[in-house]
Order: structure tokens, then sequence, then C-alpha cells
């Protein structure tokens, strides 16, 4: 009796661990899909695919944690997912929708965005647990690849051409390659507090934006995909300059007074 309630305890612990991978392998399928979509050019359709990617990359992690479910292979599937669907798909996309007349100079920029981003999930796992969960190092690679998805969309939706912007493209792509292996910290939204209570006023703020993503996606989605990537460099210098402001001041207080 004893045995058998071991081994249904067993089962369910076993069944529980496959509910996170699900959503683990549902990621890495519409980034494989982005990568076809890429190939075939329909590069809205890749666009999207990485922003579905990205929903069951967020969902995984929240399933794992709500469920006591997390695991060192539960981490290492989700990097080599997050490198397909965020590093491989939207480099490949970026490349055949814009830089591909570059030649070598444009698959290298895509090549670069791929491996920054395998560095940077490589410097995340390493730092787990010894890194506050308040913020990310660096730019997170779902926020790249997003940026690169958004951009897209938001040249189709204006009926723009590419070609004529291959060198913004290029400098976008090196920018956030070097953003996501910088040391600039960015929020993570991970604190607990913030979904435990909220403002009335935040909660409102919120069903808006959803409605400006449903009504306006890709004009929305840049919007903020910008304002997150433009956040972590702007908040770096305002500390900068606060620390240099807060030295100087306490120097000048420290600073010997002549004698009246």
């Amino acid at each position: 009796m004893r045995r058998s309630k071991r081994s249904r305890k067993d089962r369910l612990r076993r069944g529980i661990y496959i509910l996170p991978n699900i959503f683990t392998s549902l990621n890495i399928f519409f980034g494989f899909y982005a990568v076809i979509a890429s190939v075939n050019g329909k590069f809205v359709s890749a666009a999207y695919a990485v922003y579905i990617a990205a929903v069951f990359d967020l969902l995984d992690g929240k399933i794992a944690r709500a469920t006591n479910t997390t695991s060192r292979f539960g981490v290492e599937y989700d990097s080599l997912a997050d490198l397909v669907s965020f590093g491989l798909a939207p480099g490949l996309m970026m490349y055949l929708w814009a830089l591909k007349p570059m030649g070598r100079i444009g698959w290298l920029a895509a090549f670069l965005f791929m491996v920054c981003g395998a560095l940077r999930l490589a410097r995340f796992n390493t730092q787990v647990g010894t890194v506050s969960s308040k913020y990310f190092v660096g730019l997170p690679i779902p926020a790249a690849a997003g940026m690169t998805a958004a951009t897209l969309l938001l040249f189709h939706r204006l009926g723009l051409d590419a070609g004529s912007q291959r060198l913004l493209m290029l400098l976008m792509l090196y920018a956030l390659a070097f953003l996501m292996v910088s040391s600039i910290k960015y929020p993570s939204f991970k604190n607990a507090e913030l979904f435990r209570s909220m403002n009335f006023n935040v909660l409102v703020a919120a069903i808006l934006v959803l409605i400006f993503i449903a009504a306006q996606p890709s004009i929305t989605l840049f919007s903020i995909g910008s304002m997150y990537v433009v956040s972590g460099p702007v908040v770096t210098l305002w500390r900068i300059k606060k620390a240099k402001t807060v030295k100087t001041e306490s120097r000048e207080a420290n600073k010997p007074r002549p004698l009246p």
C-alpha cells in the first residue's frame, strides 16, 4: 500500500515536470517556424512567431516556479530553446529581410547577434543565485529579439522598404548585440509584490496598453520595445551622474573651511 502511494506520487511528480517543458517545446517550435517562415519569405509571420515564442518562454518559467518543478534540465532546455527562438530566428530573419544584399557584412551582423545572445544566456545561467532577480545584467535576449520583430512589423505597417534602411538595420543589430553582453542593468519585473498588490491606476494603464496592442500591434510593440531597450543605458547614465554628484557634494562638505 505504501509502495503504491509512493509510485503514484513519483508518477505525479514526473507528470508535473512535463508541463513546463511542454511550454518550452512550444517556444522552440515557434522559433523554428520563424526560421522556416523567413526562408520562405514570410517575414511578417516570422516576426509574430518570435513574439508567440516569447509568450511561451514567459509561461514556462512562471509555471515551473508556481508548481515548484524547476530543475537543471529545465534551465538548460530553456536556454537552448531561447537560442533558437531569439538568437537564430531573428538573426536569420533580419539577414534575409534586409541585410542579404550587403553580403558578408550582413550575415556577420546576424551571426554577431546570435553569438552575443548565446553568450548572454550562458552568463545568465552561471549567475543564477548570485545576482538579484530584480534586474537582468545585460539586455535579455527575448527583448532583443522582440525589438527586431517589432521593427520589421513597423516597416510593414508603414509600407517602408527595408532596402532603403539597410545601414540602420545593421547598426541596430550591432547595438542590440552589444547591449546583450554589456553589464547594463534592466528591470526584470519578477518582484512578487508587483503582482500581489497593484495600484488601480496601474491596472487601468495595463488594460490601456493591451487595447493599444490589439488596435495597433506594430506601433505599440515597437514603442514598448524601444522604451525598454533605451531604459537600461538611460538609467545607468543617470545613476553614474547621481553618484558623481553625491561624491562631489561629500567632498565639498568634508573640505576644511578657513578660520574666520
